[in-house]
């Protein structure tokens, strides 16, 4: 049974779906009314046994039925999970038994005989896989560029910089977490309870938290640039670490895991269906997510004014263009999609939800990679100059002067 745990852990860590992932919600539901059924086979056990008894065929309960008598059920309803189907199957009550069902399940109520579609979860399993992969090389590189050359150490590339740990870590967070519930085939990570399991679900919700409060902190750092009020003293980027990493979001780690302990202590602590206690951890998030969202808003409206051509100046028009065309182009990788999908009921369009939040969210370190670091003026400036003093000191050639990127970032 194949099902990428990133997909379990992410509908609740990406703030829109907080229930179980479709193949656990299939099974814990089969599971329920294998109950019920096992329930009604036993309150039956002392009436007539003439005819056919009741069974469970591992996917539906089949009720009491004389011979002759054919009995008709509705698709189980565990099945629109992953399809939309209003069909029906039948069985005939024979001298000999109950018949084979008409038409089969996976005709009868339109889905796949390997449900749920494991060739999807394995694609979308692949393309997360792939997109963090790519993310972490290359923020590890923009990391090294920002803290190599000395000239490029100022208030915001530190702020860059810790935000490109937290993508880091994120896409490290979920590779152990892979490897931690499905090292082997045969898990069931439905129900695996073990404690590194519950470690490597800790450490990704706050790898996620911290990742969402730094994108936070670059949302308060550009309304500052813009106000043009903002002090970088040591004691502002102390302020903004302990926002992005410390002590609150410990708090409210150390109050989840301890409601988990003494509350919940069920499964992998990655399955969230219908807690309360998991807003100690979704909150907080939602909460910056609101934040950035309404910061960029203003952001916005900032720029607007800026930007009008009776109150803008000549020498600093081009920068507050610039300045306007690189805020734009980030804004999509600041959250803000998910005040759309926060909003969502649970069971809206789960395969577009797995699709957007993990195959596309795993890309985004990349992109904040490219446009944070690698398009950034100063950077190529500074690589470029780095590698003409070893050219002319390892060959005697100098080359021409480099020329800036034309989507620069001047933040």
């Amino acid at each position: 049974m194949f099902v990428s745990s990133d997909l379990k852990k992410w509908r609740g860590n990406m703030f829109v779906l907080s229930s179980l992932h479709p193949e656990c919600e299939y099974i814990f539901q089969l599971e329920k009314e294998e109950r019920h059924c096992i329930q009604y086979i036993a309150e039956q056990g002392n009436r007539s046994t003439e005819g056919c008894w009741p069974f469970w065929d591992a996917v539906t309960c089949w009720p009491h039925a004389v011979v002759g008598e054919t009995v008709h059920r509705a698709c189980p309803a565990v099945f629109s999970l992953f399809r939309n189907n209003t069909g029906s199957v039948s069985r005939n009550c024979t001298s000999g038994g109950w018949s084979r069902p008409f038409p089969p399940y996976h005709v009868a109520c339109n889905v796949d005989d390997d449900i749920p579609e494991e060739s999807y979860f394995a694609s979308v399993k692949l393309i997360y896989t792939i997109g963090y992969s790519i993310s972490l090389v290359v923020l590890a590189v923009a990391v090294l560029i920002l803290l190599l050359f000395r000239k490029l150490r100022c208030a915001r590339n530190f702020i860059h910089i810790q935000l490109f740990l937290t993508f880091i870590l994120k896409a490290v967070a979920v590779f152990i977490k892979d490897a931690t519930l499905f090292s082997s085939d045969d898990t069931n990570h439905c129900t695996l309870s073990t404690f590194a399991c519950k470690a490597s679900v800790v450490f990704c919700h706050y790898c996620v938290m911290a990742n969402f409060f730094w994108l936070l902190v670059e949302a308060l750092y550009l309304n500052s640039l813009l106000l043009s009020s903002f002090y970088h003293s040591r004691r502002c980027l102390w302020g903004f670490s302990l926002l992005g990493w410390g002590e609150d979001l410990v708090i409210f780690i150390v109050l989840w895991i301890g409601s988990r302990v003494y509350f919940e202590d069920t499964e992998c602590w990655d399955i969230n269906e219908d807690s309360p206690y998991w807003w100690i951890i979704k909150g907080p998030i939602v909460v910056s997510i609101a934040v950035n969202f309404m910061l960029f808003m203003n952001i916005i409206r900032i720029l607007i004014q800026k930007l009008n051509p009776r109150l803008i100046q000549f020498n600093n028009s081009s920068q507050y263009r610039r300045l306007t065309k690189s805020t734009l182009l980030l804004i999509p990788l600041f959250g803000t999609h998910y005040m759309f999908f926060n909003f969502l009921p649970d069971y809206f369009s789960v395969n577009l939800r797995l699709c957007i939040e993990l195959c596309m969210g795993s890309f985004q370190g990349l992109l904040v990679a490219i446009l944070y670091c690698f398009l950034n003026q100063e950077v190529q400036k500074e690589v470029h100059m780095q590698w003409l003093r070893w050219q002319e000191s390892s060959y005697g050639v100098v080359s021409p002067a480099p020329k800036g990127s034309q989507m620069d970032t001047p933040f």
